[in-house]
C-alpha cells in the first residue's frame, strides 16, 4: 500500500517548458539565432551536471556574453525569465488535495538555486502542506542520481515499495523503479488527461 507520494515540480505540479516551444521562444527573445544556437546548447550541456545543484543559473549570463557576444539588459535574470514563462497546472491541484487524504505527500525536484521559493511566492505550484521537500539545489544532488532517492526514502520514513513517484521524465522514473518505488509517468503535453489518469491510479494504489 502506498503511504507516501512524491511529486515532481516542473512539468507535473507546474507547467514548465515540457512539450512546448517555450525554450525555442526564450532563445530567440535572448538574441540566440540559428548561427549561435548550437553553441548556446553546448553551454547549457556543459553546465548540466551542476545547474540544479551548485551553480546559480544567472552566473551563466557573463559566459553567454563572452562566448556568444550577447548583450543583456542590466537587470536581466535568466532565472526570472524562466519563471515568467511558467504556468500553473490547475488540473493537478485537486488530485494532490485528494491524495493528501490518503497518504503523505512531498516534492522531489531538480531545481535551480532560488527557484522553488520564487515559484511558491508566485503560487505557481499548489499551496499544499508538503510533508517533505527534496530540492536538488539544497541537497546538492539531482535526479536520477541514486543518492537523491535514498535521501527521499529516509525523509519519507517509509519503505521503498510504499512510495509512489510522479515525474514527467523517463530516466527519473526508471531510477525510482530500480529502487522498488511505484511510479507514474506524467504526460506534460496533456496535463488534464494525465491528471485524470493519475487520480485513478492513486485511487487504485492506496
Amino acid at each position: 500500500m502506498v503511504k507516501f507520494i512524491y511529486f515532481d515540480v516542473g512539468g507535473v505540479t507546474m507547467l514548465d517548458y515540457s512539450g512546448t516551444n517555450k525554450w525555442h521562444k526564450m532563445k530567440r527573445d535572448m538574441g540566440i539565432d540559428a548561427l549561435n544556437d548550437a553553441a548556446y546548447e553546448l553551454i547549457w550541456k556543459r553546465y548540466g551536471p551542476v545547474i540544479c545543484t551548485t551553480c546559480d543559473v544567472d552566473t551563466i549570463i557573463p559566459i553567454l556574453t563572452e562566448e556568444l557576444g550577447i548583450t543583456f539588459p542590466s537587470q536581466y535574470s535568466i532565472l526570472l525569465d524562466f519563471v515568467n514563462r511558467f504556468e500553473r497546472n490547475i488540473s493537478i491541484w485537486p488530485v494532490i488535495e485528494s491524495a493528501k487524504l490518503k497518504a503523505k505527500v512531498g516534492l522531489l525536484t531538480n531545481m535551480y538555486p532560488r527557484m522553488l521559493d520564487i515559484l511558491r511566492s508566485r503560487e505557481l505550484i499548489p499551496p499544499t502542506g508538503w510533508e517533505v521537500i527534496i530540492d536538488s539545489s539544497i541537497e546538492r544532488v539531482q535526479k536520477p542520481d541514486a543518492a537523491i532517492y535514498e535521501l527521499a526514502e529516509s525523509r519519507a520514513g517509509v519503505l521503498p515499495h510504499e512510495i509512489l513517484f510522479i515525474d514527467n521524465t523517463i530516466v527519473n522514473i526508471a531510477a525510482a523503479k530500480e529502487r522498488g518505488w511505484l511510479t507514474f509517468h506524467y504526460d506534460s503535453t496533456r496535463p488534464e488527461t494525465s491528471s485524470k489518469a493519475l487520480e485513478t491510479y492513486i485511487d487504485h494504489s492506496i
